[in-house]
């Protein structure tokens, strides 16, 4: 059994960060989707994010959000087909404002939508 990993970042779900994502690493914004108790976990080195995208459009899997709701420099797309898992030391930086939880209801609905085919549009 391995040992818990202190140094990891405390992320909550619904929380906007910066995270190093992809070979090589390019740093993006991403919102963590994954429950607390896997997120707040010593044992658990991996949680669930959907990475903010600076272009986008209208879509059942995409979500359109301005610079005053996500507190993000510019307006930002959240796709919820491009679910992934990284692990916690790839977090950088814990950004001021989190998505509101209609928002995350409506990000949950979109990741859905992106595998079901008879979720609820």
């Amino acid at each position: 059994m391995s040992s818990p990993a202190q140094n990891w970042p405390l992320s909550r779900r619904g929380e906007i960060w910066t995270a190093n994502i992809g070979h090589p690493p390019v740093r993006h914004w991403v919102v963590v989707v994954s429950v607390d108790t896997r997120n707040r976990s010593n044992y658990i080195e991996s949680l669930l994010i959907v990475p903010f995208s600076s272009r986008g459009g209208n879509g059942p899997t995409t979500l359109r959000l301005e610079p005053g709701e996500s507190g993000l420099p510019g307006p930002s797309w959240i796709k919820g087909h491009f679910m992934n898992t990284i692990r916690k030391s790839q977090l950088i930086e814990r950004q001021p404002r989190p998505l509101s939880d209609r928002r995350m209801r409506e990000l949950c609905a979109m990741i859905r939508r992106s595998f079901d085919p008879d979720a609820p549009q």
